[in-house]
This record gives structure tokens, sequence and C-alpha cells, in this order.
């Protein structure tokens, strides 16, 4: 039978249900009907969940522009009576304009005109940054000067009344409550998830930090800086109360979001709110009552995002299921625990030690090159452990056993890549990050993908297979962290970042762990979830983290 017939054939017997079993009471006939119902709940899920976040944007006016090469988004009020006060909005390391939207909608909701931005090397800013990193002169003076264009844009907006105030997460926190101290015309600074070093009793002018429950450390700075102005010890600061005066630009709170990390920080509705109720006291605006305003607009999409990835989730299920069959006999090492904890367990331990004394800065962006070199080493030393353990077999005999249908493969491959890209790609891109990456990052994404390739294929390899162990996948991918972890110890001043994306990254594991789990049962061919995984974890690598030129300007 050609392809083309095995398309066909996989698309009629997946419509059906199966075929047999004699129409809807059999067997086949309620898998049939199960599917079909399951498809259009999520597709009305999928629906329902795009109408409610959509929702959040009615009664905004939301356009882009360009200032001095910096993508900026501006949000104002349709029906916006007079010029009202400018929140300047920055993103955090790896962060883009998309990851701060909720905090721009809600001001906007509120009578209030938000700006975000790109800084340089983040986004789709289409230049590198550069200077050096860990120094305030460095890196940081060219972003606050890039702030300071968005600012002066910002202000002469006609809908703005002159007054300014920032906030920022993480770096971008950092950078604001700086960037508030050093240049004039700042009201109000909200910094969430990091304290300034720099900041002192008198500057910057009315500062709220917010901090998630999971983030000792920022708390306990959160509360130095509190105390610093309130002039009481750091343990009596009592977390949600305002010291000092707001007149007088002398106002401090502490508050401290429960149950949220770095990242989970950004997507809780109270952290938007607690930074509206502290600008509405700031500009002495209508509504004020305790931190809470009856009046005012509350963007509460956490849940609906979760549905809308739910629900693409459960219709890439159903798209995957009309993958064609590669191999005819399900394929893979099939390892027992021995073999899987030599394979990938002594990689986990060598990968980190061996690139510790190496330099690791060979790409044009912040630690995302150490990443594709970690996964590139431990993926080689996997496919070695994996050949050596295997008998070493010559390369005719290992191939002789895969048993592969190469256009069926590529077909199942591009359709699986089309999935996760395209379909969950576009939510990234619409209402997470920025997904999609401008030109100047595609060859990045292309060294990136050398590096993800050996390390996907020969965990896809080693974890499936007839014998493999259930709970082998996971397991993988817990080494995988541990590894990083050792990587992290070793040297913390150049890797201190990674650490904060690792929610991110069990994300990305559990997500694609999925689309594997389903490719597999259906192709038989753990090469098809590999390619796909390599792919995928090269193109967030690519599209996140900042391109660098070094020291000087590009």
């Amino acid at each position: 039978m050609s392809d083309g017939a095995g398309w066909l054939n996989v698309l009629r017997t997946t419509s059906s249900g199966g075929g047999s079993a004699g129409g809807p009471t059999g067997g086949d006939g309620y898998a049939a009907w199960w599917r079909r119902g399951s498809t259009v709940a999520a597709l009305l899920l999928l629906l329902l969940a795009l109408a409610q976040l959509l929702a959040d944007r009615s009664g905004v006016e939301r356009w882009q522009t360009v200032v001095d090469e910096t993508p900026v988004s501006v949000y104002t009020p349709q029906e916006l009576a007079e010029p009202a006060p400018t929140i300047l909005i920055a993103h955090g390391f790896a962060g883009s304009r998309q990851m701060m939207e909720r905090f721009a909608l809600t001001f906007a909701q509120n009578g209030y005109v938000a700006v975000t931005f790109d800084y340089l090397g983040h986004g789709r800013h289409p230049q590198p940054l550069f200077g050096e990193l860990r120094e305030w002169d460095g890196a940081a003076a060219e972003l606050m000067a890039q702030t300071a264009t968005v600012k002066a844009f910002a202000r002469d907006l006609p809908q703005s009344d002159g007054r300014v105030a920032v906030l920022g997460h993480s770096l971008g926190a950092g950078l604001m409550a700086r960037f508030a101290q050093l240049y004039e015309g700042v009201d109000a600074t909200v910094s969430i998830s990091f304290v300034s070093p720099k900041t002192t009793p008198e500057t910057p002018l009315n500062l709220l930090t917010i901090v998630g429950g999971w983030e000792p450390r920022f708390l306990e700075q959160g509360r130095e800086i509190v105390a610093m102005a309130a002039e009481v010890p750091a343990e009596a600061i009592e977390i949600g109360q305002t010291y000092g005066e707001f007149a007088a630009g002398s106002a401090r709170r502490l508050d401290v979001i429960a149950r949220v990390e770095h990242v989970g920080i950004l997507f809780s509705a109270r952290t938007a709110d607690a930074a509206r109720a502290w600008f509405d006291e700031a500009f002495e605006r209508d509504g004020e009552r305790d931190g809470d305003s009856a009046s005012s607009w509350l963007v509460v999409n956490g849940g609906w995002l979760a549905l809308l990835f739910a629900s693409l989730l459960l219709l890439a299920r159903r798209l995957i299921a009309i993958l064609p069959v590669v191999s005819s006999t399900p394929r893979g090492a099939g390892a027992g625990w021995p073999r899987l904890l030599l394979v990938a367990g002594l990689p986990a331990l060598a990968t980190p030690l061996l690139l510790a004394p190496l330099p690791t800065d060979f790409l044009p962006v912040v630690v995302g090159d150490y990443l594709a070199l970690h996964f590139a080493l431990y993926g080689t030393l996997m496919l070695i452990a994996l050949w050596w353990s295997g008998g070493r077999p010559a390369p005719r005999q290992w191939w002789s056993t895969v048993d592969l249908a190469p256009g069926r493969m590529v077909a199942a491959t591009l359709l699986l890549l089309l999935v996760s890209l395209v379909g969950l790609g576009w939510a990234l891109e619409q209402f997470v990050l920025s997904f999609y990456p401008v030109a100047e990052r595609l060859p990045l994404l292309a060294v990136i993908l050398l590096g993800t390739l050996p390390f996907f294929l020969a965990d896809e390899w080693l974890t499936r297979g007839q014998g493999a162990r259930r709970g082998a996948y996971p397991l993988t991918k817990l080494l995988f962290l541990i590894s990083l972890g050792i990587a992290v110890a070793l040297d913390y001043e150049s890797l201190s970042f990674l650490p904060m994306i690792l929610p991110v990254t069990v994300i990305f594991f559990i997500l694609y762990g999925l689309f594997s789990r389903w490719s597999y049962r259906r192709t038989g061919c753990p090469l098809v979830a590999g390619l796909v995984n390599a792919v995928a974890f090269a193109w967030a690598l690519a599209v996140t983290f900042p391109l660098y030129s070094g020291l000087t300007p590009p």
C-alpha cells in the first residue's frame, strides 16, 4: 500500500472510530462518538476561553508603534474624558511586552494610559543588548537610556496628562527603580519580584514592592527596603501596611502574593490589582479604598488561559491521532532501570563538570548558549552510552533494527511540528510571550537546534520501546534538571538566571512530554517526537533569551 493510500486509510479509520462493532451500540461506536464529542467540546471550550480573554481588551484602544527601533504597545481607555497619568511597564530577563499585557489592560481599564515595550535584545527588538551585564554603568545604563526615550514618547501622548509612574518585573523591576532614581518626573514605582540594591529611604518616590510567597530571598530584601524608610527593624515590618506619606514621596509598602513564584506572580490578578491600587493612591484617583476599589476593573484571566491551553491540548491530541503509522513494531531501546540510570544518569553528573572550566559564551545570546551546549554534550554522552550499552552495534546493524517508513516519518514530523509551533505558538504569542522570532534570531535558532537534537533523539529512544519502564520519561527530565542545578551551583554568577525559568522549563517538559507519548502510541517511532521536541526547545531558547553583542554597540 502506498503512503497516500495509507493516509486515506488512517483518516477513514479515525473518522469511523475504527469501523466494526455494529454501529453506535458497539464498543468502537461508543469510542467514535466519544472522540467526536470530545473534539466538539474542546472547540467550544476554546471559543469560550478566547471570548473571555478578548473581552479584557474590550473598551481599550490597543496599538503598536516603534520608537527609535524599540517596539512599543500603547493601551488607552476608549472613553477617556480627560488626559490621565501614564504607567510605563517593563518586562524582566528573557521577557517581552506580551508577558506584561495583563498589567497594561488592568491600568487602561481603570483609566490610565499604559505603555509596554521590548528592551534591547528582547522580544521583537531587532537590536541586541550590549554593555557589561552586571554593572549599573554597563548594559543597565543602556536599558535605562532606552527607557528614557520611551518615557518621553509616552509622556507626550495626547491622552497623557504628563504624570508618569513605572512598573517592572524581575530585571525590569530593578531597572525601573533605578530609572526612577536617576530620571526626573517619576511619581511612583512598583517593583515586582526584585529590589534594587541602590534603593534609599528617599528614592525612588512612593515605592511598592510586590513579591511572591515562594520568593523568600526577595521577601527578606523587601522588608529591609521598607524598614530603611520606616526606621523600624525589618522583622517588624507588616505586610500590606503603608509607611510614609505619598505627598512627600516617602510612601513604602511590601505586599506578598501567596502561593506564587517568580513567573506565576505575573499571572495573578492580585498582583496587578495591588499595583493599580498603589497608583490610585499615588495619583489621588477616584475609587480609592484601602487598596481595593469597587469601581476597579480586575483582569482575571489566569483560569481562562489555563482553559485555552487545555482545549488546545485536547485538539492537539485529536490531530495527533491521525498521524501515519511509521513503524509496524514499536521502536526504542526499551531500557530497564540499570541501563536507563547508566545512559541518563552518568551524563547528568558529567556534563556540568566537563563544561564548568570551559568558555560557553560562544553565541550572541545570554545564557541560551550555555543551555544549548549543555543539551548538546548531555545528548552526545547519552548517544555514546546507548551505543555502548547496546552491544556496540555497527551502523548497519543498528539501522536494520529501526525499520522506518521515511515518507510517513516526514509527514508525521511535519504535522506534529504544525500542531506544536502553529497552534500552541499562536496562543503563546497572543497571550503569554513573544514566540515568533524576528529575522535576526533565525540563524541562532539553527545553531541551537544542533545542540538540542542529540539530547531529544537520545532521550526519546532511551525511554521508549518494548520493555520501557513506566516513569522513565519523567525521570530523565528530572535528571536533566538536576544536571542544570549542578551547573548553577558550580557557576552561580553566570547562570543565576536559570533557576528563575525553572517553572517554564518544567511546563515545556510536561507539554511536549504529552505530545511525545501520544505521538509514539500512534506512530510507533520515538524519532518523530525527538525531532519535534528538539525544534520546539531550540525555538524557545532562540526567541526568549536576550540577544547580546558584547561590551560594544552592534
